[in-house]
């Protein structure tokens, strides 16, 4: 059996999670999540606790259950604290500016950039060089986060271009005479 599988994911207070034969859904403080159940994956609840097991021996739905299990208490996590990235802009005269669901960015283009938030995405811009990207799904954050990293990324002579907070950019030797 999968290790990820094997351990339950606890269901805080406040959290509400609804499971029929087509989907699972998660409800919280931070909104409603839903997932397609898997045929391979036999999820039982007990006392604020979900458990995942392969419905048969394959190797398959061995790996569906760790991976639905993993899901689920994304979607937990999602609904109770959400997740977050935080971008950072590199280069002379880089700058964000979020107005509502809106993110104009002036990352060297000879016009400004203006990325629509989708649904359940927020995005806030403490300083001018950072943007902050914040939601319930996680998988929609990170997609967000790199739809907008995308615009610009990273070169690697000079570092120029938006990146990750975290992310650490190789700087390339230039070509000498």
């Amino acid at each position: 059996m999968s290790r990820i599988a094997k351990m339950p994911v606890t269901i805080p207070a406040g959290v509400d999670v609804t499971m029929n034969d087509l989907n699972l859904s998660v409800k919280g403080s931070g909104g409603v999540l839903t997932l397609a159940n898997n045929a391979m994956v036999k999820i039982t609840s007990d006392s604020g606790k979900l458990s995942f097991n392969a419905a048969n021996e394959s190797r398959e739905a061995d790996a569906m259950a760790g991976t639905l299990r993993q899901l689920v208490n994304n979607m937990v996590i999602g609904v109770t604290k959400g997740f977050e990235k935080k971008l950072t802009l590199i280069g002379v005269g880089y700058k964000a500016q979020a107005q509502g669901k809106k993110l104009n960015l002036v990352v060297g283009y000879s016009h400004p950039v203006d990325k629509e938030m989708p649904e359940g995405i927020s995005v806030a811009t403490p300083t001018p060089t950072e943007i902050v990207i914040k939601g319930a799904d996680r998988q929609r954050v990170g997609q967000v986060a790199a739809e907008i990293r995308a615009i610009r990324p990273p070169e690697p002579y000079k570092g120029k271009g938006i990146r990750y907070a975290d992310e650490k950019v190789a700087i390339k030797e230039t070509k000498k005479k």
